[in-house]
């Protein structure tokens, strides 16, 4: 199978330089600083205390890169809009996207786009649920240069056919991923599981932004968890109208969150960097169906609001 990589950042570099450690024939698609830093050094991965350097295919240019079985779209959603038509271009026929983001992903729904994250359905047009494989990842990464990827929790990959659960791409997926030492299983229900980490990092992520805090310190001020237990009940209601319960309580959630310690979010890191923050598949996605299936979210409106003030006060 041959797997190319759009978008080296924290999350896809990892997945690239595990593949490419285990034999895969990968590629990445990349520009910019991360892009010369793939020529000049390779690829940089520090995990388990080791140190990994290896050499792997790069190009900002899909067509020189060529057809690819499977295109895995690591970027943030605001990225996507860019990123959309270079995966097609990636993909062979046949092939799948694999999906590995935070948030509402554009294929969400099989009938309909996300407004918030793909506006006028570019994207749901162009690589429609049928070609999308979708994933949600439990780990956790940095890359504090570029090229460079310091890996430092968890390794769990769930992955799923949004058509077709259980196909023949599914199960070679999946195979790939626990071949390069992930622990990857099949996930039949990934709108579900989608929704559950959505209904974590759609609370979370935004109030550590807004106060510069890791997840101990939200969990332990009152007022503010109370707010997260607000949000993340406005979240399980509305995946209550799409199909996507939530099991848990939100004590639940955090009894695992605390075990984390001081965690620091990706959107907090995103905030500390200077980067753009994914609001949109967090915050505006989420709203959007929530409008659209009558439920209520003062608590999300809130929060949308006060980090989207946050961005446009800081200079975008």
């Amino acid at each position: 199978m041959r797997v190319a990589v759009l978008g080296c950042g924290a999350i896809g570099g990892w997945l690239a330089a595990r593949l490419a450690r285990s034999g895969v024939a990968v590629s990445v698609l990349a520009r910019g600083a991360t892009l010369a830093a793939l020529r000049r050094d390779g690829l940089r991965l520090q995990e388990a205390g080791r140190d990994w350097q290896g050499a792997v295919p790069a190009s900002d240019d899909p067509l020189e890169l060529g057809p690819h079985d499977l295109v895995v779209v690591a970027v943030k959603g605001q990225h996507l809009k860019q990123a959309g038509p270079q995966a097609a271009a990636l993909l062979a026929p046949g092939g799948k996207v694999l999906s590995a983001m935070n948030g509402v992903p554009w294929w969400f729904f099989p009938d309909r786009a996300v407004q918030a994250v793909d506006p006028g359905g570019t994207l749901h047009a162009l690589l429609p649920a049928e070609r999308v494989l979708g994933s949600v990842i439990h780990a956790s990464c940095q890359s504090p240069a570029p090229g460079r990827i310091v890996h430092v929790m968890g390794q769990g990959w769930l992955i799923g056919d949004a058509a077709a659960p259980g196909s023949a791409i599914e199960r070679d997926c999946v195979a790939l991923l626990q071949a390069a030492g992930f622990d990857a299983r099949a996930e039949p229900g990934i709108r579900a599981a989608l929704w559950y980490k959505l209904w974590g990092n759609a609370t979370t992520n935004p109030i550590s932004a807004l106060c510069a805090a890791t997840t101990d310190r939200i969990l332990d001020d009152p007022l503010v968890c109370a707010m997260t237990d607000a949000a993340m009940r406005e979240l399980a209601a509305i995946g209550e109208r799409i199909g996507c319960p939530v099991p848990h309580t939100p004590a639940e959630r955090h009894a695992i969150t605390r075990r984390l310690g001081a965690f620091k979010t990706s959107m907090l890191q995103d905030q500390q960097a200077g980067r753009p923050l994914e609001l949109d598949a967090l915050l505006g996605a989420p709203r959007e169906i929530a409008a659209s299936v009558g439920v209520a979210t003062p608590t999300l409106d809130a929060l949308h609001g006060l980090t989207r003030l946050m961005v446009a006060c800081r200079g975008g």
